[in-house]
């Protein structure tokens, strides 16, 4: 009976103890990459996207966009609304959908 409680008690034991040592081991890991310097590639990256951010918010737009690509885009636009009929295609249409005229049948 003691016996039976003892592997019951160390079960315990071992259970949790190996929960604490995940938690720690995950929150511990997370501080560490966060401490710690970037290495050169990642650096690099964050650096060309935050670049290509700020060249983003200055033009507006696409960011590099010649003229080649600015033809491009209008002339895509304009078979758009030539093939659905004009209007504005940025905006999101009305959609307008009458009551039906029920007519009451005799019984």
């Amino acid at each position: 009976m003691a016996l039976n409680r003892l592997f019951r008690l160390s079960s315990l034991l071992r259970s949790a103890t190996g929960q604490i040592l995940r938690k720690n081991i995950g929150i511990s890991a997370a501080v560490w990459s966060q401490a710690k310097d970037l290495d050169p590639v990642q650096k690099l990256f964050l650096d060309k996207i935050r670049d290509y951010n700020a060249k983003s918010k200055a033009s507006g737009g696409m960011v590099d966009a010649g003229a080649a690509y600015q033809k491009n885009v209008s002339e895509e636009v304009a078979k758009l609304q030539r093939l659905y009929g004009g209007g504005d295609l940025v905006k999101f249409p009305d959609f307008k959908f009458p009551d039906p005229k029920l007519d009451e049948v005799a019984k």
